[in-house]
C-alpha cells in the first residue's frame, strides 16, 4: 500500500545501535576529560570493574595539571584513565588520543615487561624504575617511572598512580660530569708527568751529588774523627735513601716502563717492588699479547691495579694478592684479588683523614670512559675481587694495493 514504510532490516538496526554506542563513547571520553564523570565502569580481563575517577575532583586536577611531570592513572590492563597535559606534551600526542589507550604503546618490548613486574610488586610501598619513552612522532626520553597501587580497603578494582619524571636534563649532566672528571683525569696524569720529570732531573740529581759529597767527607775523615765519621756516615745513608724514596715516588707518578715495554711489564716491576716493601706475595698471570694495547686503556689498567695495591696496603690486612691479565672476545680483562678481611661494598672503609676513598669513584669513571665495566664483590673475612672489562678496538684493515 502507498504510505506504507517497508520494515527495518537486521543490519540497519546494528548500524543504528552502533552509531548509538559510539556516541555514548564519544560523550563518555568528553565527559572524563572535563572532569564530570566521578565513577568509570571498565570492561576487561577480570570483568567488568567501576573505578572512582579521583581526577574530577577540581582542586585535584588543577594540582595535577600544575605538575611539571608526567600523571598517569591506570587500570590493570594498562589502560589510561587520566592523564595530564605534560605527560601528552612528553611523549607528543594530543591529550584527547593519550587517555583511553594503554599506555603500553608509550614503552619499548622489555620496558613493559619491567612495566608488568613492577605493577605486580607496586603495593602500597611503590615502585620506580627507568625505561625510555616513545613518542608518537618517533622520538626518545629518558624517565623515571614511580608507581604507587591506588587501590582501597575493600574495593575490588585496581588502579595505579604513575609519575613519569624526565631524565633528560640529568643525563646531560650526569655526561658533563663525566666529561669533566675525564678532563681532570687528564690534567692530573699530565701534572703527575711533569713532576715525575722534575724529581728525577732535579731533585734526584741534588740527592745524588749530596750523596757523593757526603761519601768523600766520609773518606776524608780519619779514625781519630769518630763522632764526625759516625755523623758524616748517617746522613750519607739518609740521603741515599731519600734517592730511593724521591725515585720509587717519581716511577709511581709516570713509570717509564709502562710506556717503554707495556702493561704486563709495567705491572711487575710495580708487584716486585709492593711485595719487597710490604712482604704481600703478588702473583701475575698474563694470556700471551699478540700486540700492545692502546696507550689509554694501559694506563687505565695500570692506575687500577695501582689502587687496588694502595688498598691491599691500607685496608685488607692481606698476604697474597693475585693477579690475571685475559683477552677473551676482544675484550681484556683484569682480575685482582686479595685474601684480606673484605668488606661491604655498601659501606667502603672510611681513610684515616675522614674522606674514605677506596678509589672506587675514580676506578670507576676511569673504566667508563674506556667504555668497559667494572665489578666489585667482597665480604666480610672473606677477601676482594675486583673485574675490569674494557673493549679493545679493532684496528681496520689496510686492503692490498692491487697489481697494475
Amino acid at each position: 500500500m502507498r504510505g506504507q514504510r517497508a520494515p527495518r532490516t537486521a543490519p540497519g538496526r546494528e548500524l543504528a545501535e552502533v552509531k548509538v554506542r559510539l556516541a555514548d563513547a564519544e560523550e563518555a571520553l568528553r565527559a572524563i576529560r572535563a572532569g564530570e564523570v566521578d565513577t568509570l565502569l571498565v570492561s576487561g580481563k577480570q570483568g567488568q570493574q567501576v573505578f572512582t575517577l579521583q581526577g574530577a575532583e577540581h582542586a585535584y586536577r588543577l594540582l595535577i595539571e600544575s605538575m611539571n611531570e608526567g600523571a598517569l592513572t591506570l587500570t590493570t590492563d594498562k589502560m589510561i584513565l587520566f592523564a595530564n597535559s605534560c605527560f601528552a606534551k612528553m611523549v607528543r600526542c594530543p591529550l584527547k588520543q593519550v587517555m583511553g589507550s594503554s599506555f603500553r604503546r608509550f614503552l619499548s618490548p622489555a620496558d613493559r615487561a619491567l612495566l608488568r613486574s613492577n605493577l605486580k610488586t607496586a603495593g602500597q610501598s611503590g615502585a620506580k624504575f627507568q625505561a625510555v619513552l616513545l613518542a608518537c612522532d618517533g622520538s626518545f626520553m629518558p624517565v623515571l617511572i614511580s608507581i604507587r597501587s591506588t587501590k582501597k580497603n575493600g574495593s575490588k578494582g585496581a588502579t595505579f598512580g604513575i609519575v613519569v619524571t624526565d631524565l633528560t636534563e640529568i643525563r646531560k649532566a650526569e655526561g658533563l660530569m663525566r666529561e669533566l672528571t675525564h678532563r681532570v683525569v687528564q690534567v692530573q696524569e699530565d701534572e703527575r708527568g711533569r713532576v715525575a720529570l722534575e724529581l728525577h732531573d732535579g731533585i734526584t740529581q741534588l740527592l745524588c751529588a749530596i750523596v757523593f759529597r757526603s761519601q768523600a767527607l766520609v773518606a776524608s775523615l780519619s779514625a781519630h774523627d769518630g763522632t764526625a765519621m759516625g755523623e758524616a756516615t748517617m746522613l750519607r745513608d739518609m740521603a741515599g735513601k731519600t734517592v730511593e724514596e724521591v725515585g720509587r715516588v717519581a716511577h709511581n707518578l709516570r713509570p717509564n716502563v709502562l710506556d717503554q715495554l707495556g702493561l704486563v711489564a709495567a705491572m711487575r716491576d710495580a708487584g716486585t717492588e709492593f711485595a719487597g716493601r710490604t712482604g704481600v706475595s703478588v702473583k701475575l698471570a698474563s694470556a700471551p699479547m699478540t700486540s700492545r694495547l692502546s696507550a689509554g686503556n694501559e694506563l687505565t689498567l695500570y692506575r687500577i691495579f695501582q689502587e687496588a695495591l694502595r688498598n691491599v696496603e691500607k685496608h685488607a690486612g692481606a698476604h697474597n694478592v693475585a693477579v690475571n691479565l685475559t683477552f677473551p672476545d676482544s675484550i681484556v680483562q683484569l682480575v685482582i684479588k686479595d685474601d684480606g678481611v673484605g668488606f661491604d661494598p655498601e659501606s667502603p672503609p672510611v681513610a684515616q683523614n675522614g674522606r674514605g676513598s677506596l678509589g672506587l669513584f675514580g676506578m670507576r669513571e676511569r673504566v667508563s670512559h674506556a667504555g668497559g665495566a667494572i665489578e666489585l664483590t667482597s665480604a666480610q673475612d672473606g677477601g676482594t675481587e675486583i673485574k675490569v672489562r674494557i673493549p679493545i678496538p679493532q684496528r681496520p684493515s689496510v686492503a692490498p694495493f692491487a697489481s697494475a
